[in-house]
């Protein structure tokens, strides 16, 4: 049996993956969800949950558009146990343990972009791209997977909310930069070439709190997550500037949203299949508890 064989049945799913490129003693949960109108040629869109590693929740909160837009939503949980603390899943496993750079393709980054091409080689989707959405630690996960990945396979990608970000510099050491690794110019330039989006509830403005991250290159980029949204494009600005060329990323403030996934995915879903910035009230937020 194929393993990815019940993403071609209508409904939920969990599917154990595992990447042996990356690591095989790390396992995988992809939650998945396909709507009833879903064909092999409907997007297919990646979904990177937050702190709380519940993919499974994050894979719900698409489900209203996906059968309203007839999408395959596929999002990979990379579990607390088998993935702990931000340098696995946030950080993406760059850096080994001794502090050595670990193999390019063995980075978790990596991970998102063979879970599509296993999907094109199942027959689940023909797409040539899948769209990618990421909030909160998901989101600095989907900016740093667009920081040192090819772009070829992603229709979109947006990213919302996160903690802090790896500003598009070589002059800083990763990850409070992209420096370190063995990225190069021409990596920095794809960067800032992707009409990269970024999402930034204007509620977003606590000072502190567990899933905030505090350290000295969190807190250089300002206060809050909403104010180093705004920081993280500045600098990109500045480095396109320096060098000479366009930066194409756009941020997009979202009014009355603070850190709540549900309500970013469905900003997220509107922007993309409906072309339109959804009300805080349309994207449900307060309705309950924010998930991150």
């Amino acid at each position: 049996m194929n393993a990815l064989e019940p993403l071609c049945s209508v409904g939920r799913c969990a599917i154990p993956w595992v990447d042996p490129a990356c690591d095989a003693a790390r396992p995988l949960t992809l939650h998945g969800y396909r709507a009833a109108a879903a064909t092999p040629d409907s997007p297919v869109v990646l979904v990177s949950h937050g702190m709380g590693r519940n993919g499974d929740e994050y894979r719900d909160f698409w489900i209203a558009a996906a059968e309203r837009h007839g999408l395959i939503i596929v999002a990979p949980t990379f579990g607390a146990e088998a993935w702990p603390g931000a340098e696995t899943y946030n950080n993406g496993l760059v850096l080994a343990a001794d502090g050595a750079v670990r193999p390019r393709d063995s980075w978790a980054y990596a991970i998102p972009l063979r879970i599509f091409a296993a999907l094109r080689e199942a027959g689940v989707t023909r797409r040539p791209r899948a769209h990618f959405f990421g909030h909160s630690a998901g989101g600095q996960f989907g900016h740093r997977l667009m920081s040192t990945q090819p772009h070829d396979l992603f229709e979109q990608a947006t990213i919302g909310n996160p903690g802090w970000y790896s500003l598009p510099t070589l002059d800083l050491p990763f990850p409070d930069g992209l420096g370190g690794i063995g990225l190069g110019d021409a990596d920095v330039l794809r960067l800032l070439a992707y009409p990269m989006t970024i999402l930034a509830g204007d509620q977003d403005i606590e000072t502190s709190g567990p899933s905030l991250p505090a350290g000295p290159g969190a807190l250089a980029q300002g206060p809050h997550r909403f104010a180093r949204a705004h920081n993280y494009l500045a600098a990109g600005r500045a480095e396109a500037a320096r060098r000479g060329v366009a930066c194409a990323w756009r941020l997009v403030s979202v009014p009355g949203i603070g850190h709540d996934g549900a309500a970013m995915s469905r900003v997220a879903a509107a922007l993309w299949f409906e072309n339109r910035l959804i009300s805080a009230a349309e994207a449900g937020a307060g309705a309950g508890k924010a998930v991150l």
